[in-house]
């Protein structure tokens, strides 16, 4: 069962109206006194349904988790589609510079408080989660992916695992090496992490920023798997693919 709904997010510009999405297992309706892991994502727009994505093509999350019975709730929060760039300053964790976007003023911090302390109590209040960092993760693609890194390095008290499919580790490089390279991760934090064969070839030098950010991981002590996707490409599709892959890894070693 997936519940939609609209709420307000605060932004720089004042709030913003959009939607949420929140996936219910089959089990949380046959067995009601059971809990579960929560699973929070990024652009909740492009996670279920063809319709509300931005460009005709979902994850189709919905179908598999209610075809492979995983035990989650996944909590999904549409993106800011204002124009000028929203959407990449609110994914963006730090300000930084790049030649097709230019200067990028980062609002990642304000985006994570919101999601840490608004977002997360009101999904714990309402549904039959396991609201303690051990069943708390995080997930999104490309921005959402970087997100996703941001929120387990600064936010670890919050998220013990996550997924970034596609993440844009070449915006502000150094400065991503950097948190990484200070971030304390607690033992036992996981993640899942991807790039498709196609868009690295497309990307000049993201061979060797892949390999960068995947030796300070390791020598952080990441649970990291790490994935070259064999024809991926940057887009919804590609991701939807990687479904029966990301979200075993977030779930292994966990009781059903």
């Amino acid at each position: 069962m997936i519940l939609k709904h609209k709420l307000c997010v605060p932004t720089p510009e004042g709030e913003n109206e959009r939607y949420a999405y929140v996936y219910l297992p089959k089990a949380a309706e046959n067995e009601p006194s059971r809990r579960f892991p929560v699973l929070y994502m990024f652009d909740g727009h492009n996670v279920f349904y063809d319709e509300d994505a931005t460009y005709g093509k979902s994850w189709g999350l919905g179908e598999y988790l209610d075809k492979s019975s995983l035990p989650l709730i996944v909590a999904a929060v549409e993106c800011n589609h204002d124009p000028d760039g929203a959407r990449i300053r609110e994914y963006a964790p730090y300000d930084f510079h790049d030649r097709r976007l230019g200067d990028i003023v980062g609002c990642g911090r304000q985006t994570m408080d919101w999601l840490v302390k608004s977002f997360k109590p009101m999904i714990d209040a309402n549904f039959p989660t396991l609201p303690d960092r051990e069943h708390t993760f995080i997930a999104g693609s490309s921005m959402g992916g970087l997100m996703s890194l941001y929120a387990l390095t600064e936010y670890s008290q919050v998220f013990s695992r996550a997924a970034a499919l596609s993440p844009s580790i070449d915006f502000g490089a150094a400065k991503l090496d950097a948190l990484l390279r200070g971030a304390d991760f607690p033992a036992g934090t996981v993640l899942y992490m991807d790039y498709g064969e196609n868009e690295m070839h497309r990307r000049r030098g993201m061979d060797r920023r892949w390999r960068t950010v995947n030796r300070i991981l390791l020598q952080k002590g990441v649970l990291l798997t790490s994935r070259i996707v064999p024809a991926g490409e940057h887009c919804e599709a590609s991701w939807e693919r990687q479904n029966p892959f990301f979200l075993p890894a977030l779930l292994y070693g966990m009781e059903d």
